[in-house]
């Protein structure tokens, strides 16, 4: 299914709040049953809602420690793609690391991603 791009951002900011929140149904919410996630392109996928809430929940980033922003980039056919940043931070609040990334999705009818797949490069700012 394609979502129109208000749909597509009201998706990656509901993303952004259960990465926040770190609440299992936040998270599941965002996935279809059968969904499948990779945090790499070739890494082999996490496949199911309850395996990637799991996974998500495994080392789960500090909420007041992380700041991020996702944008719709670009929607061709059934293929959505995001762009955004992240940025890590030290216990004062000073930036440390960070990443852009691009997020791969496709949706189901219910507006559920069916595939999520994550490419990211670090921020050489912060590389030692």
């Amino acid at each position: 299914m394609t979502l129109d791009r208000p749909a597509f951002q009201a998706w990656l900011d509901r993303y952004m709040a259960a990465w926040r929140s770190n609440d299992p149904a936040e998270i599941g919410d965002l996935f279809s049953e059968h969904a499948v996630y990779r945090y790499r392109p070739t890494d082999e996928p996490v496949t199911g809602r309850a395996a990637i809430v799991a996974s998500w929940l495994e080392d789960p980033d500090d909420p007041a420690r992380w700041q991020a922003h996702y944008d719709v980039l670009a929607i061709d056919g059934e293929v959505h793609v995001a762009s955004g940043e992240t940025r890590y931070l030290d216990e004062s609040g000073t930036q440390d690391g960070g990443f852009s990334n691009i997020f791969v999705c496709r949706f189901d009818t219910d507006g559920r991603c069916t595939d999520f797949t994550e490419i990211f490069t670090a921020d050489r700012r912060f590389q030692g």
